[in-house]
């Protein structure tokens, strides 16, 4: 994939200058000789002729068209990017009309490249939602620069944990990064009892966190919960409607009433993701001119897989027959659809598979598709142009620094709430009487200001000034 760049008229004469000066600087072994560049224009004749020009500077490059190939229209790179190639954290600012979808987890099963299931969208509105939270997806989310506070409006497809696994991390730490102003909110849907919704997940949540919840206490925190649970069964129905973003959901057949797939519209754009679900009509229905499509595939290689994965071939069988979506019939449903592009996520990005899968989606879709895997495949979607690119984070990268936007939109600067509890109230006297002195282990000339006590009882109140500009949005 080529990166597209426009060069203006005075760029390209600057442009053939230096290429023409590059190529007298090789001409010959020895130091080249100081040319008078008056004496130089008048004995050497320059080729300016502008249709020449053109013809070098343009030749084989399809500027203003993108057209080469098999390439599809409209699927090319958006100028702003500062690569087709990749996409780097912190380098690109998401435009007032684009959309931006990263995977940022991909497999149904963890390993190094691919964590489970998450989809990560941001809006040029400034709006970000994220379609399920796997487990360790949460870790992509951090090498991409995303501040833990911000990680919210969370939209579950199914309660496999799988599909929900990094809730608890993102929860417990989002509280004490900063998440202190504004509820914590999870939208899933509802089962067959009520033992079967989101709602009822979530409290077990809180329930199994009760002892790190009350040690984290001794911070500032915000534990609040915001759930909204939505009936399963009312196909079409909307999970979420604010700043000219829809979300509607419908049911999804995963083996068990309570799964759902989701479609996100705003601003001209759209994308759905199905969940986990065996081909049905109704994904067909709601996901109808998409943008993007995003639906989890299963390749008919259910015996090598078997030998692959350590999986008896009849337990995957029936596991994707009663659960997931064949590659054929992803295939079918894209053709149904006829999204702008098609993309297939929830899989194992294996050589072995991935030849396969394409040809069997294929057999009824001839349009764009591409994987969404491993994770950190990035797609930018605006209304005449689609790419995708692969991002690059780094492996062991810092946590960025949590969000006060919320804060200062609340209070005109940052509010540091007080924390509820001080360690003597969590704590006995006599462990505490156990630690050793600090005075015995820093050595001397050395000696910091401790903070064995949470410093005031008021809420801290930082001027707007003030708040450091990394704790601001980019």
């Amino acid at each position: 994939m080529r990166r597209l760049v426009t060069v203006g008229a005075g760029a390209l004469l600057l442009l053939t200058g230096f290429v023409a000066s590059s190529l007298l600087g090789r001409a010959g072994d020895g130091p080249v000789p100081t040319v008078d560049p008056v004496q130089e224009s008048q004995e050497t004749e320059y080729e300016t002729d502008p249709e020449v020009i053109e013809s070098v500077m343009t030749g084989g490059v399809p500027v203003g068209r993108w057209k080469e190939g098999l390439m599809f229209e409209g699927i090319s790179p958006q100028p702003w990017l500062r690569s087709a190639a990749n996409w780097l954290p912190g380098t690109e600012e998401v435009q007032p009309d684009e959309m931006r979808i990263t995977f940022m987890g991909s497999a149904p099963m963890l390993r190094p490249g691919q964590m489970n299931t998450s989809i990560y969208i941001e809006l040029g509105n400034g709006d970000t939602f994220i379609f399920d939270m796997g487990e360790g997806a949460v870790a992509n989310y951090l090498g991409a620069g995303v501040a833990i506070n911000q990680l919210n409006d969370i939209f579950l497809s199914h309660l496999h944990v799988d599909h929900f696994g990094s809730l608890p991390w993102v929860y417990a730490f989002g509280a004490w990064a900063g998440r202190w102003h504004e509820p914590f909110r999870i939208t899933g849907p509802s089962g067959r009892t009520e033992k079967d919704g989101v709602a009822y997940m979530v409290e077990g949540m809180k329930q199994m966190m009760h002892w790190h919840r009350e040690a984290f206490s001794v911070f500032p925190t915000g534990w609040e919960i915001e759930v909204n649970e939505f009936d399963f069964r009312d196909a079409g129905g909307t999970a979420y409607e604010k700043n000219g973003v829809k979300v509607i959901h419908w049911p999804a057949s995963h083996a068990k009433d309570g799964a759902s797939g989701y479609r996100l519209d705003w601003n001209g754009l759209s994308f759905c993701f199905t969940g986990d679900t065996r081909p049905n009509t109704l994904d067909i229905e709601y996901c109808k001119g998409v943008d993007v499509m995003i639906t989890e595939t299963q390749p008919e290689v259910i015996s090598i897989s078997s030998g692959v994965q350590g999986v008896p071939p009849f337990v995957g069988r029936y596991t994707v027959d009663t659960h997931h979506t064949p590659a054929y019939a992803a295939g079918y449903i894209f053709n149904q659809v006829q999204p702008r592009i098609a993309m297939a996520t929830h899989m194992p990005f294996d050589p072995y598979v991935n030849a396969e899968t394409i040809a069997e989606v294929r057999v009824h879709w001839k349009g764009p598709f591409h994987f969404g895997a491993p994770d950190m495949v990035v797609v930018n979607v605006t209304k005449d142009q689609i790419w995708v690119r692969d991002g690059v984070i780094p492996d062991y990268p810092n946590v960025r620094a949590p969000n006060a936007e919320a804060s200062i939109a609340l209070y005109g600067g940052l509010v540091v709430p007080v924390p509820k509890y001080q360690r003597e109230d969590l704590q006995g006297q006599f462990i505490r009487d156990a630690e050793i002195d600090p005075d015995l282990y820093y050595p001397d000339g050395y000696h910091p200001v401790l903070m064995p006590r949470w410093p005031t009882d008021k809420p801290l109140f930082i001027p707007e000034d003030k708040v450091p500009e990394s704790m601001r949005s980019n």
